[in-house]
């Protein structure tokens, strides 16, 4: 069933166009994070969802019905801002309780619902603190808490991660997550961190300058990137990528040989093609894909060597162009800087963009 349906949606501030023909649709129950580079329009389409921008064209339904003209409050939608946005003067039971008093419910109702939000997110000894006592994760919880309590048909979240530290912000990532399965209901997350897009959602939505590049799995995503931008944007460490030529392009079959100084491949899958015959391309492939091979095409010289512990990142230049690359394992190999090795990888995993 289909909760959450954009079609046509376009925005625009004064001449500047933010959003191009936006067409999406969110199942019941899915997590979908809107990713992309600052200012591609994802937290302006967020604010469209929730009625904190109007439309300049299209239609937004939520539960099968146009909520085009419809204020914030009566679109079945909870919000939750990256500054917590929290009333200081209150204590944490009345922060959580302020939308549900305003509605005019009973004292007894909106008690319960209070304390039902604080056990799940496991915060009932904070309800009689003020903001001003809390650490960033937790008023992160007081308004995520805030949010349920509304039992709104849809959750949005605006980078509600990116005021916390690293440890915090997987911390509250995995309570997100959590809450979602709890709870079940449908959310709509935005954030400019890959990572956080790749470990959170069921589908994610790739921005770029207002328009959609992507919809996907994140797998679908990483392994069968749309184009370059969503290939390099994806994925960490970076894909790599070679610039070099193309030829004998098959659009039967999908196919094209490229060519450097020091690769020559054959039968590589086009991902996309600008022009009718382009002669210039970029080869890409996933650091994880590489592997260390004395018979391997692939020559670079080590520049830096980062032991993560689960992971090694390596950091090379190829032999001839100098052009930079990556390559990463699970493995911790014997690898010094200066050192010269060589790499083969599976063609069939390789990506040419043209």
């Amino acid at each position: 069933m289909i909760q959450v349906e954009l079609r046509n949606v376009n925005k625009s501030f004064g001449k500047t166009e933010v959003i191009h023909d936006v067409d999406l649709e969110i199942e019941k129950g899915e997590f979908v994070v809107f990713v992309g580079p600052s200012g591609c329009g994802k937290s302006t389409l967020l604010r469209l969802i929730a009625g904190l921008e109007t439309l300049s064209s299209g239609e937004i339904v939520i539960a099968d019905k146009s909520v085009k003209d419809l204020p914030p409050s009566k679109r079945g939608i909870a919000m939750v801002f990256q500054s917590y946005a929290l009333y200081p003067h209150m204590t944490v039971y009345n922060n959580m309780a302020f939308s549900l008093n305003l509605q005019g419910m009973k004292k007894s109702e909106v008690k319960e619902r209070v304390d039902s939000a604080a056990r799940i997110l496991q915060m009932e000894h904070l309800l009689d603190r003020r903001p001003a006592a809390l650490s960033g994760g937790q008023r992160q919880r007081v308004a995520i808490g805030r949010a349920i309590v509304r039992n709104p048909e849809v959750f949005l979240f605006d980078e509600p991660l990116s005021n916390l530290d690293a440890a915090l912000r997987h911390d509250t990532r995995v309570e997100i997550a959590k809450l979602h399965n709890q709870l079940g209901v449908t959310t709509i997350y935005v954030t400019h961190d890959q990572v956080e897009a790749m470990t959170l959602a069921d589908k994610i939505v790739v921005l770029k300058d207002g328009e959609v590049m992507q919809v996907g799995t994140p797998m679908e995503l990483f392994n069968y990137p749309a184009n370059e931008f969503v290939a390099g944007f994806l994925g960490s460490p970076k894909m790599n990528f070679f610039d070099g030529t193309v030829s004998n392009i098959s659009k039967d079959s999908g196919h094209a040989d490229f060519k450097t100084d020091s690769l020559e491949l054959k039968k590589i899958k086009l991902v996309s093609m600008q022009k009718d015959k382009p002669a210039n391309g970029r080869l890409g492939i996933r650091p994880q894909h590489l592997r260390i091979d004395s018979k391997g095409i692939l020559k670079g010289k080590i520049t830096l060597v980062e032991r993560l512990g689960i992971e090694t990142i390596v950091e090379l230049i190829t032999v001839k162009e100098n052009i930079p690359f990556r390559f990463a394992t699970p493995h911790t190999p014997e690898l010094s800087v200066g050192q010269e090795i060589s790499f083969s990888f599976d063609i069939s995993k390789a990506h040419l963009f043209s």
